[in-house]
């Protein structure tokens, strides 16, 4: 699967919010916002484009692909998902995005940042009820129990993740043992557990014009 390879920190200035694409780096001062909080480009600092409509629906949809690292043919898939299950489809949409491996591994502590714990699932670093599991979009279902291989656990980047991300907590949905670098699906994320400044109802609306 595609997948943006180009500066991460545009992405955040363009958004005007951290997103939480480099790790650690943006906790402190060299965080391209806390230096630079406009948009990126010759006209970024003088340009203050007034959004209303489908530009307002348009950056919400980019600021949750670029979250998550999706792109749009993959993030059509998900709303489309979305779409024909029941319940809120906006809130369904931010669930199925949530149940990535990629992001569970990132949410449990394991990774800096979501394209990290990509890169490490992509590297087969992790087990799903005991079985490899290489695929960063895997959806991950209740019970499922999510382990770092024998051979990896004294993976430097495992190892740093682990150490640096002690204070942010994990999710009430997911349990994680540190002894034995373990986490198990305890069940499936409520709106109010996924902690992210979106409107995901404006995606919907852009969406269903």
């Amino acid at each position: 699967m595609a997948r943006y390879v180009g500066p991460v920190c545009r992405l955040c200035r363009r958004e005007g919010m951290k997103l939480f694409l480099k790790g650690e780096r943006c906790y402190t001062e060299k965080c391209a916002i806390e230096k630079r909080n406009f948009p990126p480009g010759q006209h970024g600092k003088t340009r203050k484009a007034k959004l209303v409509g489908y530009g307002v629906q348009l950056r919400e949809k980019q600021k949750v692909k670029r979250i998550y690292g999706v792109l749009e043919d993959q993030f059509r898939g998900y709303f489309e998902s979305a779409d024909r299950q029941r319940g809120i489809t906006g809130e369904t949409l931010l669930q199925l995005l949530e149940r990535r491996l990629d992001n569970v591994i990132y949410r449990l502590g394991l990774a800096t940042s979501r394209p990290q714990a990509r890169q490490l699932v992509r590297h087969g670093h992790f087990l799903v009820n005991g079985r490899k599991v290489d695929v960063p979009s895997y959806s991950v279902r209740i019970g499922e129990v999510i382990t770092v291989r024998e051979t990896s656990k004294q993976t430097p980047s495992i190892q740093h993740a682990i150490e640096e991300v002690k204070g942010r907590g994990i999710p009430e949905w997911l349990s994680f043992d540190p002894a034995s670098m373990a986490g198990r699906v305890a069940s499936l994320p409520t709106r109010e557990q996924i902690n992210l400044p979106v409107q995901e109802q404006l995606i919907v609306e852009l969406y269903s014009k």
